[in-house]
């Protein structure tokens, strides 16, 4: 079993940043690391994934540009870093994660193991 915790939420202002962490423990293996957001009365949406390789990312358009993951090998953490924060960022982020060597996925149902979320506040 892999366990995933999100830090780093909190209330920024429209233009500033953010960095959210995921801590992940556990099993080991090969996964492919994602960002997933909830907006009050909104569908889970896919924000960001990286490969396991660290070899490829992708961003939903409305992000792209503004917010870069990385992943940290050692610490067994992955960051989102988010720039330009708009009010329609609003959002409970979550931290996902699947068995995979290769692949990543923007369905959150290929998705095995979910953080508990970190809340993210822009005003404007």
């Amino acid at each position: 079993q892999v366990q995933l915790v999100e830090s780093g939420g909190g209330l920024v202002q429209a233009g500033g940043s953010l960095r959210l962490s995921c801590a992940a423990s556990g099993r080991s293996g090969r996964y492919v690391m994602a960002w997933f957001r909830q907006a009050p009365g909104k569908e889970r949406e896919f924000v960001a994934a990286m490969t396991w390789n660290g070899g490829n990312a992708a961003y939903a358009d409305s992000v792209k540009g503004r917010f870069t993951i990385t992943r940290d090998y050692a610490e067994n953490t992955v960051f989102l870093q988010m720039n330009s924060l708009k009010p329609e960022d609003t959002a409970v982020y979550y931290c996902a994660a699947a068995l995979s060597t290769y692949n990543y996925y923007t369905d959150r149902l290929q998705y095995q193991y979910w953080g508990q979320g970190t809340q993210v506040t822009v005003s404007s």
